[in-house]
């Protein structure tokens, strides 16, 4: 069976910095092979969006889509189309103003998402209202937008994820 993970970066990020190698380094574990694509040429969010869908998924049998902060939103919005396995999100960039898309149908089997209290990019409340919506759990670390302080928890929680696609 052919796996994949698609890691999206966010705004200011770049395809293969520190977050996405760790995070990488997980999915290979559990026999994923890993995709990050290169969207700083792109700074509108829906059209990340359509350069994440453009890719040929045809030859996986199971995806998993992570992002984080802009990347969240891509992989959320892509998440309706893709069908993913697995939506993990790390400080989603939902219910931004110069964001298009405000109504969302995160579509997954499981569906994780985390942020940090001291979030001065993206509100947490932000994160609560998508959670509360569309009844998934919230977990919140103190930590700011980036959530480099907490990478080791998240670490964890990802590998926690990919396992239950084991069982």
């Amino acid at each position: 069976m052919k796996k994949l993970v698609i890691y999206s970066h966010g705004k200011d990020s770049m395809p293969w910095g520190e977050k996405t190698l760790q995070f990488a380094e997980v999915a290979r574990r559990y026999g994923y092979l890993i995709e990050s694509p290169d969207y700083r040429e792109q700074a509108d969010p829906d059209k990340r969006v359509g350069q994440l869908l453009a890719m040929d998924l045809s030859d996986y049998d199971e995806v998993v889509l992570i992002g984080s902060s802009m990347g969240a939103y891509v992989s959320t919005v892509a998440s309706e189309s893709i069908k993913p396995k697995g939506l993990f999100l790390l400080a989603p960039a939902v219910y931004l103003p110069s964001y298009r898309q405000t109504e969302f149908n995160p579509t997954a089997e499981d569906i994780r998402v985390f942020h940090g209290w001291q979030d001065d990019i993206v509100p947490p409340e932000n994160a609560w209202r998508f959670c509360q919506k569309y009844r998934i759990r919230l977990n919140l670390y103190d930590a700011d937008h980036r959530m480099l302080s907490v990478m080791p928890q998240l670490i964890g929680e990802f590998s926690r994820f990919l396992a239950g696609f084991s069982e």
